[in-house]
């Protein structure tokens, strides 16, 4: 079964098994399990079913499998001729997460 699930601001089409990436989790440990209630669409075939916005009574059940940091974006500015230059550097904390399951 297929779900279209909203959390943290970004949208992901899931099936049971997937490993995604997402913003962390906060107060969540590995090992964790989090219910996301934002579901917006799921089923396959004849019994796909569309929220408006949301499915009432649907939930994804996902487990942390680990908390990391992600790349380092380094921003740069510079003023031409006025001497002025920020380097900044930013790492997204992120969340490893796997479906575990859906209910529709």
């Amino acid at each position: 079964m297929k779900a279209t699930i909203k959390t943290q601001g970004q949208q992901f089409t899931v099936t049971e098994g997937d490993i995604l990436i997402v913003n962390r989790y906060k107060d969540t440990e590995a090992g964790a399990t989090v219910e996301i209630k934002d579901v917006l669409a799921a089923g396959e075939g004849a019994d796909f079913k569309v929220g408006a916005p949301l499915l009432d009574g649907a939930s994804v059940s996902a487990t942390v499998l680990e908390n990391k940091r992600g790349k380092k974006v380094v921003v740069f500015k510079k003023k031409k001729r006025k001497g002025m230059e920020r380097k900044r550097g930013h790492r997204q904390e992120l969340s490893v997460i796997k479906i575990e399951s859906i209910k529709a």
